[in-house]
C-alpha cells in the first residue's frame, strides 16, 4: 500500500523541478534581464560601460578626476538648490536616447553637439546601416523621430533596469553661449522659415512697437533683445513649454533625478566625448567628429548679442537660466552688468 504513495511523491518531486526549470529559462529569456554582451552578440561577458567607469583601470586618472569631480559639484549643487523632490514620469525621459547593445543612455540637449552624437549613436546601434562614418549620415537624418529609441518608450521596469545599470552621460554648455548659438540658427538662418513663422512672427507681434505687416507675416527679422523679451515675458511659459533649442538644460535632463555618470561639457567636448567612447569600448569602431570652430558661438561672441541687453533685462534673463548655470559649474559671464 505504500509503494504508490512514494512513487506519486516521486512524480510530484520530479514535476516540481521541471516547473522551476521552465520558470528559470522563461525569466532568463525577458527583454532587459539578460547580460549586455550575450544580448546581441553572442560573444563572451563583458563589461559594462559603467563598470568601467567605477572600476577605473581602463582610463587615465587625470580624466577620471575631472569627471568626479563634476559629478560632486552637481551632487552638491542638487542638494543646496532643489528642495522637492518627486518621482520620474515618462514625459521626463523623452531626451533620453538609449543603446541596449551598449548600455548607453545619452540625454541630448540641442546645441551642445547633439546632431553628431546622435550620428554616433546612430553607428553604435546599427541604424546607420552600412554607414559607419558618423559626418556621412545627414543632419537632417540624425534627427527623424524613431530612429533612435528614448527611454519613455519603455515600461517601468525596463526603464527602471536601465537607469540602474547603463552608463547615464550628458553634454552641456555655458547656458547664454547655448542660447546665443540658438537664437544665431533659428533666428538669422534664412532657411530657418519654420521657426520665423512659428516663433518669429509670435515674438514680432508681442514684442515690437508698431510692426510693420510683412515683419508680423514673416518674423524673420527678431533682434536677440527681441528675443529676450519673448524668454522673460511669463505669458511665454504659461502658453506652452519652451522649445527645446532654448530649453534648460535641467529642464530637458533632470540632472537632480537621474544621476548622470558623465556630465561632458562643450569646452572639452573632443576629449570628454572619447572618453565616454573609451568607456563604452568602442573607441576604435567609431570616432567622435571633429567641430568646425570658424562657425562656433565663443564667450566673445556672446557678449557682443548682450551688449544691447539692458541690465534689467539681464539678471531676469540670468534668473531665468540660473539653475544650469549653478549645476554645471558655470561663473556669471563678465561682460553682463547686473553685478
Amino acid at each position: 500500500m505504500r509503494k504508490p504513495k512514494v512513487t506519486r511523491m516521486g512524480f510530484a518531486l520530479c514535476l516540481g523541478c521541471f516547473i522551476m526549470v521552465i520558470l528559470f529559462f522563461n525569466s532568463s529569456l525577458k527583454p532587459g534581464s539578460e547580460p549586455l554582451s550575450e544580448r546581441s552578440s553572442g560573444h563572451k561577458s563583458r563589461r559594462s560601460p559603467l563598470q568601467t567607469l567605477y572600476d577605473g583601470d581602463q582610463v587615465e586618472s587625470g580624466v577620471q578626476a575631472i569627471h568626479q569631480g563634476r559629478r560632486e559639484v552637481l551632487e552638491e549643487a542638487c542638494r543646496s538648490y532643489t528642495r522637492k523632490r518627486r518621482v520620474l514620469i515618462p514625459e521626463d525621459l523623452k531626451h533620453v536616447i538609449v543603446d541596449d547593445q551598449h548600455g548607453l543612455l545619452y540625454c541630448y540637449v540641442p546645441k551642445v553637439a547633439c546632431t553628431n552624437w546622435k550620428r554616433v549613436l546612430m553607428v553604435l546601434t546599427g541604424v546607420s546601416g552600412s554607414l559607419r562614418d558618423p559626418l556621412s549620415i545627414p543632419a537632417n537624418e540624425a534627427h527623424v523621430p524613431g530612429n533612435l529609441h528614448t527611454l519613455s518608450e519603455y515600461s517601468t521596469s525596463q526603464i527602471n533596469q536601465r537607469l540602474r545599470s547603463y552608463l547615464k552621460f550628458v553634454f552641456v554648455r555655458e547656458p547664454f553661449e547655448r542660447l546665443v548659438s540658438a537664437y544665431r540658427n533659428k533666428f538669422t538662418r534664412s532657411y530657418n522659415t519654420a521657426f520665423h513663422k512659428r516663433y518669429g512672427t509670435k515674438i514680432v507681434r508681442r514684442h515690437r512697437s508698431d510692426p510693420q505687416p510683412e515683419a508680423m507675416e514673416r518674423g524673420n527679422d527678431v533682434s536677440f533683445e527681441e528675443f529676450v523679451y519673448y524668454l522673460v515675458d511669463p505669458a511665454t511659459q504659461r502658453e506652452e513649454p519652451f522649445n527645446e533649442h532654448w530649453e534648460r538644460v535641467h529642464s530637458l535632463c533632470h540632472p537632480c533625478l537621474i544621476h548622470y555618470d558623465v556630465v561632458g561639457k562643450y569646452e572639452t567636448l573632443e576629449q570628454d566625448s572619447q572618453y565616454v567612447l573609451q568607456l563604452a569600448g568602442v573607441e576604435n569602431q567609431v570616432s567622435f567628429p571633429s567641430s568646425s570652430k570658424s562657425t562656433r558661438t565663443t564667450g566673445d561672441m556672446a557678449a557682443q548679442f548682450f551688449n544691447n541687453i539692458s541690465p534689467f533685462y539681464q539678471k531676469k534673463l540670468y534668473n531665468l537660466y540660473r539653475m544650469d548655470f549653478l549645476l554645471f559649474n558655470y561663473s556669471i559671464p563678465a561682460y553682463l552688468k547686473f553685478r
